[in-house]
C-alpha cells in the first residue's frame, strides 16, 4: 500500500490494552500510514463530563472515554479522525460508545468509527476500516466529487461476484457482472464484457479504478490510478446512483460475505460499521436458502415477497442454526414462501440489530449489492424499520461506479 499523509486518529477506548488487542489497532493503523493518539486531558475535565453527558457511569476508563470525546469536539484536541471502541461484553460500554460517536458525529465534521471489540480481534480484521477511516480524512475534496468526466473504468473484485463498469460523460455504457473464482481473471472477465457493451477497448480508457478484496491484485495488473476500500467507494456509488449527494442519507450494503452501514452526508461518509458476528447477515445466507429450496437466487426475492415472515421461526444469528431452523420448518410443511420471506427478514434483523445500533439512522434509506435485488430483502427491512428504502439501478454495480467515478478525479485535464 502507497504511503500517503499521516492521519492523526485519536482512540477513545475501554479495554484496549488488558485485552491484547491495543498492538492489532497500532499495526493495523502502521499499515496505512496512520497515528493512533490518546487525548491529554486533566482530571478536573474527567470529574464534570458526566454532567455535559446527562448520564453517569460507574467505569472510570469509560468517564475517560467521554472527556476526550469533549475535548475534541470542543477543539482543545486535534485529531484527523477519531476510533471509538470498546469490548463487546461491556453493556455499559456499548452506550457509552454510542453516545460519544453521536456527540462527535453531531459536533463536528470529524469522521469516526465505532468498533466492538474481542479478544481475537486482529490487524487484519481493522485494516478496512481503518484505512476507510484514513481515506474520509485524506480524500475528502476527492469524495465530494459529484460527476463523472470522460472515460473511466470501475472494478469491484467481491468475495462472491466481481463486476466492472465503464463511464462516459457522467453515464454507464457498459457493465460486467462474473463470480468471482479467480481474482484477476474473474476481473479481466467482468472488465472485457462491460468494454464489449460500450464498444470500446481497453486502451481507450482514460483511468482505471479498483476496489473490493481483491483491489491490491488489481492494482497490479490493471496498472490502476485509484485503489480504494469499498466502504468509502461503495457509499460513492450509492448515493450517486440514488441522487442523493446532498444532505443526509444511510447505505445499507448487503454483500456476499459481509454487511456494511454507512451514514453519509452531502455525499462523504461521516459514520460507518462493517461486518456482522455470523454470515447468517450476509448474502451468502440467502444463497444457502435459495439452493435450498430449489430456486434460483433470482428467484428467491419473488417469492419472498409472497410470504410471511412471521409463520416461521428463523434463528437471525448464525448462518448453521439459521439453516437448521430453515429445514425444520420445511419439514414441518412451511410453505416455501414463508420460509423465504423468513430468511430475508432473518438477514435484515441481524444488519438492524449489530450495524445499525452503530450509526445514525437516517432517510433516504439507500439499500445496494447484489441482496438489494432480491426484493424481499428491501421489503423486510421497510416493514422493520417502517420506511421507504431506495434500490438504485445498477445497485448490485456501486463499487465498479463508484470507482469509475471518483478515478476520473485523476485524468489530467
Amino acid at each position: 500500500m502507497a504511503k500517503e499523509n499521516l492521519v492523526k486518529i485519536a482512540q477513545l477506548s475501554c479495554g484496549s490494552e488488558y485485552s491484547g488487542i491495543q498492538k492489532e489497532i497500532d499495526t493495523a493503523a502502521n499499515v496505512v500510514n496512520a497515528e493512533i493518539f490518546f487525548p491529554e486531558i486533566s482530571i478536573e475535565d474527567v470529574q464534570n463530563v458526566e454532567e455535559n453527558f446527562g448520564f453517569k457511569v460507574a467505569s472510570p476508563d469509560l468517564k475517560l472515554m467521554m472527556a476526550r470525546a469533549k475535548s475534541i469536539v470542543e477543539g482543545k484536541t486535534m485529531a484527523d479522525a477519531v476510533l471509538i471502541a470498546s469490548c463487546f461484553r461491556c453493556a455499559e460500554g456499548a452506550l457509552v460508545r454510542n453516545e460519544i460517536r453521536r456527540y462527535i458525529y453531531a459536533n463536528s465534521k470529524i469522521p469516526v468509527i465505532s468498533y466492538s471489540f474481542t479478544e481475537r480481534t486482529t490487524s487484519s480484521t481493522l485494516l478496512t476500516r481503518l484505512e476507510a477511516l484514513t481515506t474520509t480524512a485524506r480524500r475528502r475534496s476527492l469524495l465530494a466529487r459529484e460527476k463523472q468526466e470522460g472515460l473511466t473504468a470501475g472494478i469491484d473484485s467481491g468475495s462472491t461476484t466481481t463486476k466492472a463498469v465503464i463511464m462516459k460523460d457522467d453515464q454507464i455504457i457498459g457493465t460486467g457482472w462474473v463470480p468471482t473464482i479467480k481474482v484477476v481473471e474473474s476481473a479481466s472477465e467482468a472488465l472485457d464484457k462491460a468494454l464489449v457493451e460500450a464498444g470500446i477497448t481497453r486502451d481507450e480508457i482514460q483511468a482505471i479504478g479498483v476496489t473490493g478484496y481483491g483491489r491490491f491484485l488489481l492494482s497490479e495488473e490493471f496498472n490502476a490510478d485509484l485503489v480504494q476500500e469499498e466502504i468509502t467507494v461503495n457509499s460513492k456509488g450509492a448515493v450517486y446512483l440514488a441522487n442523493s449527494q446532498h444532505g443526509p442519507s444511510t447505505v445499507i450494503d448487503i454483500g456476499g460475505m459481509d454487511n456494511k452501514a454507512i451514514a453519509v452526508q452531502d455525499g462523504i461518509p461521516g459514520m460507518f460499521t462493517m461486518g456482522g458476528i455470523c454470515a447468517g447477515a450476509s448474502g451468502r445466507f440467502l444463497e444457502m436458502t435459495s439452493k435450498r429450496l430449489g430456486v434460483d437466487i433470482t428467484e428467491l426475492g419473488d417469492l419472498a415477497v409472497k410470504g410471511m415472515q412471521q409463520n416461521v421461526e428463523m434463528n437471525s444469528y448464525c448462518i448453521v442454526f439459521g439453516i437448521q431452523s430453515l429445514v425444520n420448518s420445511l419439514a414441518k410443511g412451511s410453505a416455501q414462501e414463508d420460509v423465504a420471506a423468513a430468511a430475508c427478514y432473518s438477514v435484515v434483523e441481524q444488519v438492524f440489530e449489530q450495524q445499525l445500533q452503530e450509526i445514525d439512522v437516517k432517510e433516504p434509506l439507500i439499500m445496494v449489492g447484489g441482496s438489494s435485488l432480491i426484493e424481499g430483502v428491501p421489503k423486510a427491512m421497510e416493514e422493520l424499520l417502517k420506511i421507504k428504502v431506495t434500490v438504485p439501478p445498477h445497485s448490485q454495480y456501486i463499487g465498479a461506479v463508484g470507482a469509475a467515478l471518483l478515478v476520473s478525479g485523476f485524468i489530467d485535464k
